[in-house]
């Protein structure tokens, strides 16, 4: 089986090239040859980037290798046998018919690729094989003269006829360049001349500057391009393009973003200008600076922009706190949930490998904290093990981290990040991860088009993913196809079904209408997290929807819940995959559930429930909870019908507990208010019910707000101005104020991005200010008053340590 455009891109640009760096010598202050390059700088480079697609030199003998090998040729040898081969040939492969459409001939040279790698790869039955390599010569020029030509105008996705087949096109002439007669080879960088001149600007509309991701694929296509015709202007036409030196830098890699596509000095990743993608795009990104770095490194062309520290500093601002154990978290992967060949293993080891690859040329404190990150994620995960579905590229890079034992596993990364600028949220703890993906006017609710992602409805409504070091296979485990996505866990949905998203070509995104998305975090360790929800298209919903997030539990509030379309609305507390039989014990209020499939039971007032192997549910208030126990069967097609990414038709059938509150027929004013407590025991859980060591102050449509009394932490999302646990705001805001002996440390944020200016009156004396950022001032005294300049700081939060 093939894999998807994206996961394969990614794939090749987080390779094994570790010793090549390392032999290769410094670059120019400027990066610029001082000198014109000699031949062998060609050779040398050429052979690297070779490297970068087989893996490189490996121990055949290492069972990890043998493993990937054996990989490659099975699914080389298929696409081997099946490729036709006859003189009156009118496609490559049957499925692939007609070859000039745009994402036929688009995925006939990646699968040629795949055959070439596995040609130029040392172990495979393929490898050095004439009659292999004479038949890919011939299927190049023959998709050359029916399909991908200079002449041909673009039709169809334009990514297939500027990144996706010049990539491949450019990785097959890598590898096969010793047998291409020169004509073939010419015609071959001739095309890639017409749909990918430069890495700046899109073919097909001049005007429109490459971002982000696009701009990174076009400069390694640039740069292969330059290495196999021998021009130096290219390679410095790919070098230059990652620091936009055609307009001043204003498309750089290398800085950040204050909006649209690309990394935030917060940690997000933007790439369509409104979609958070850090688990794809931004791997892509990441990828192919990686990529380029290495293949450059020591050369006249090496990349030696000093800003290149973006890159590094990104690492750990931005795909960090998104990796668990290796996974890659879907509410940061957009419409790539939807890809059967990807999952959040295998963009996480794009990810992995990218970052690896990235530490063969950083600085030693960067590349040394990266390795140690990386081998606490490789040895913990046992249910998706990287060496068991790595390529070679891939593999090469993590076997030297896994087999140098000076380099200790780090434990798992904990804090809690508030991604302001994509509106996700993300609380990490030892054993456990929670997710939020919000949406705003800024930030879309969901991506879909191109034939994917099609029941992406609700997956930016506020879902929430609870990750569980016991549970890694929860959304890889056929999730996506199966759950029920008109209840997906932490969403308030008026339900009803929905039409297909995204069938058409061209992708688009949904972006509500509301401001607030987003929220405020104080000490690495407490938040406050806060969206406005307003409905589907079509629909009058609304709510106020809250998220407190503590050191072991989460607690989230619904107020305002409103709807008049004459459908029930419903909050989901928890809808989680048990796997193909599981039969996870539910308890409620002490009581032992049936397990049998089809289950369902309402309990008009429930306090507390638990989940065997997963944690517990807490309604502080009691709630109309409603249970189900039930198998569901789906297919990866239903949910994406892509060109080269669609699904299967297998069916897959899975088991689902699914815990939620129903709000009635057009609810007015309706609320909920649950905790969850991950990992916790069912007497865990109902000691914490009884005894309520979290006190929830309000919930209503003006505020939202808890009291952790042992902590001595009041937060609170103010809806408006007013006044709530002593605490006054001038305007909606998120507060966070914690009282520990004589300190007093305060965050606020502005998640609407409404206010110029906020004032916080605190009800703790203040005698001094020990330190506050530049925008916070404070008058101290017995009832103390923070003003805060929120306006331009996009939603982040703003810090005050105070003493009394």
């Amino acid at each position: 089986m093939d894999m998807s455009r994206r996961t394969l891109l990614a794939a090749t640009g987080a390779t094994a090239a570790t010793a090549l760096v390392a032999t290769a010598g410094p670059a120019s202050a400027t990066g610029r040859a001082a000198a014109a390059p000699d031949p062998d700088d060609f050779a040398t480079l050429l052979g690297r980037a070779e490297s970068l697609l087989t893996g490189g030199a490996f121990d055949p003998a290492d069972a990890d290798f043998a493993t990937a090998v054996a990989t490659l040729d099975t699914t080389a040898r298929g696409l081997w046998n099946s490729l036709d081969r006859t003189a009156g040939r009118t496609a490559l492969w049957p499925d692939l018919a007609p070859v000039t459409d745009a994402g036929n001939f688009g995925q006939s040279y990646t699968r040629l690729r795949t055959i070439a790698t596995a040609w130029a790869t040392p172990g495979t039955s393929l490898t050095a094989d004439t009659e292999v390599a004479d038949a890919l010569v011939a299927a190049l020029r023959f998709t050359h003269d029916t399909a991908y030509n200079p002449a041909r105008p673009e039709k169809g996705n334009w990514w297939f006829w500027e990144i996706g087949a010049p990539r491949a096109l450019m990785d097959c002439c890598v590898l096969l360049r010793e047998r291409l007669p020169a004509a073939d080879l010419a015609d071959h960088l001739a095309v890639v001349d017409r749909f990918c001149p430069n890495a700046d600007r899109r073919t097909n509309s001049p005007t429109l500057a490459e971002t982000g991701a696009n701009r990174t694929d076009k400069a390694v296509i640039v740069a292969l391009r330059g290495l196999l015709g021998r021009d130096g202007a290219k390679l410095v036409s790919a070098r230059d393009a990652l620091s936009d030196v055609r307009d001043g830098g204003r498309n750089s890699l290398f800085r950040y973003a204050a909006s649209g596509d690309g990394f935030y000095e917060d940690g997000s990743f933007v790439q369509h200008d409104v979609v958070a993608y850090t688990g794809t795009y931004g791997t892509v990104l990441l990828s192919g600076c990686a990529h380029l770095l290495a293949l450059l490194a020591g050369s006249p062309w090496a990349v030696a922009d000093p800003a290149v520290s973006v890159m590094y500093e990104a690492v750990e601002r931005s795909f960090t706190p998104v990796l668990f154990d290796g996974l890659m978290m879907d509410a940061v992967r957009g419409r790539a949930v939807s890809r059967e060949r990807a999952g959040d293993h295998r963009d996480g080891a794009a990810a992995v490998s990218a970052i690896l690859l990235l530490a063969t040329g950083a600085p030693a404190a960067y590349a040394g904290r990266w390795r140690s990150v990386v081998k606490g994620w490789l040895t913990r995960n046992r249910t998706a093990p990287f060496t068991a579905f790595a390529s070679l590229p891939q593999l090469a890079l993590a076997k030297a981290v896994l087999d140098d034992r000076r380099i200790d596993a780090a434990p798992r990364t904990t804090g809690l990040f508030v991604f302001a600028d994509m509106d996700r949220v993300v609380h990490r703890q030892p054993r456990w991860a929670y997710t939020l993906s919000l949406s705003s006017k800024r930030i879309s609710a969901y991506e879909a088009g191109n034939g994917e992602n099609l029941h992406g409805w609700y997956t930016g409504d506020g879902m929430s993913y609870l990750y569980d070091a016991d549970d890694l296979g929860q959304f890889n485990d056929g999730f996506w196809p199966t759950v029920d996505p008109y209840r997906l866990p932490g969403t308030t949905v008026v339900t009803g079904r929905r039409a297909d998203l995204g069938t058409g070509g061209g992708t688009s995104t949904y972006r509500p209408s509301n401001a607030v998305a987003g929220g405020a975090v104080l000490h690495s360790r407490y938040g406050a997290a806060a969206m406005e929800l307003t409905g589907a298209p079509g629909t009058t919903l609304r709510a106020r929807k809250s998220w407190f997030l503590l050191d072991n539990a989460v607690i989230a509030l619904g107020a305002g819940i409103t709807s008049g379309d004459g459908q029930p609305v419903e909050t989901v507390v928890e809808n989680r995959g048990l796997g193909a039989d599981g039969r996870h014990r539910l308890i409620v209020d002490g009581v032992r559930q049936p397990s049998s499939q089809g289950w369902s039971r309402d309990f008009d007032r429930a306090h507390w429930a638990h989940i065997e192997g997963v944690g517990g549910y807490v309604l502080p208030e009691g709630a109309a909870l409603r249970t189900l126990r039930e198998e569901r069967t789906g297919t990866w097609r239903s949910i994406n019908t892509g060109a080269d990414t669609g699904g299967s038709d297998t069916p897959l059938t899975r088991r689902y507990l699914t815990l939620w509150v129903d709000h009635g027929v057009s609810p007015t004013d309706a609320r909920y208010a649950h905790v969850l407590l991950p990992g916790a025991s069912a007497a865990a859980t109902a000691v914490w019910s009884h005894s309520r060591p979290v006190r929830v102050l309000v919930n209503d449509a003006g505020a939202q707000a808890v009291e952790v009394r042992r902590q001595g932490l009041t937060a609170v999302n103010f809806w408006a101005a007013g006044t709530v646990g002593g605490i006054t705001s001038s305007g909606p805001a998120s507060v966070l104020v914690q009282r520990r002996g004589p300190r007093i440390s305060v965050a606020v944020s502005d998640p609407g991005r409404t206010l110029t200016g906020l004032t916080v009156e605190l009800p703790h004396r203040v005698r001094t200010v020990d330190s506050a950022d530049d925008t916070v001032s404070v008058v101290p005294g017995r009832r103390p008053v923070l003003t805060v300049a929120v306006g331009g700081s996009r939603g982040h939060t703003h810090r005050a340590e105070l003493v009394q």
